[in-house]
């Protein structure tokens, strides 16, 4: 199966997108992003910074992974956004980029974030996790 990017989607030539990834209309998809073998990446969700997606994700319409972290020290540092495999992210999730060069905000495997779901700079989240509708969860 070859990549199937719907012709609305923008996606920086740099990035490393594998040939099994479908991506739909209007989603946008910045340089320094990868995404693994058979992710599938719906309408209208933006994908930037430095972000590591590993296999087999289902990333829902409106969701915006790897910005920059909503938190007053961050100074434009190159900080990342690791997800694992097989994890299932919901309408309207937001996955915000750690606060300083080389930190991660993680999401592992198999986990749910339901809609609407903020994981905040740094967080790092395990596998097998169920998080509800609207919750916000950020790193002290």
């Amino acid at each position: 199966m070859s990549t199937l990017i719907h012709p609305t989607a923008v996606v920086h030539p740099k990035a490393d997108i594998h040939p099994t990834v479908q991506i739909g209309p209007y989603s946008v998809i910045g340089e320094h992003v990868s995404i693994g073998q058979d992710s599938v990446i719906d309408a209208h969700v933006v994908i930037n910074g430095y972000t590591r997606i590993g296999q087999g994700n289902r990333i829902y319409p409106g969701a915006a992974i790897g910005l920059e972290p909503q938190d007053l020290k961050y100074q434009g540092a190159a900080s990342l956004v690791e997800i694992g495999d097989r994890n299932t992210i919901r309408e309207y999730v937001t996955i915000n980029r750690a606060t300083a060069a080389g930190e991660k905000t993680i999401l592992g495997n198999n986990n749910l974030l339901m809609a609407y779901v903020h994981v905040a700079h740094n967080c790092v989240l395990a596998d097998n996790i169920i998080i509800a509708n609207n919750v916000a969860i950020a790193d002290m």
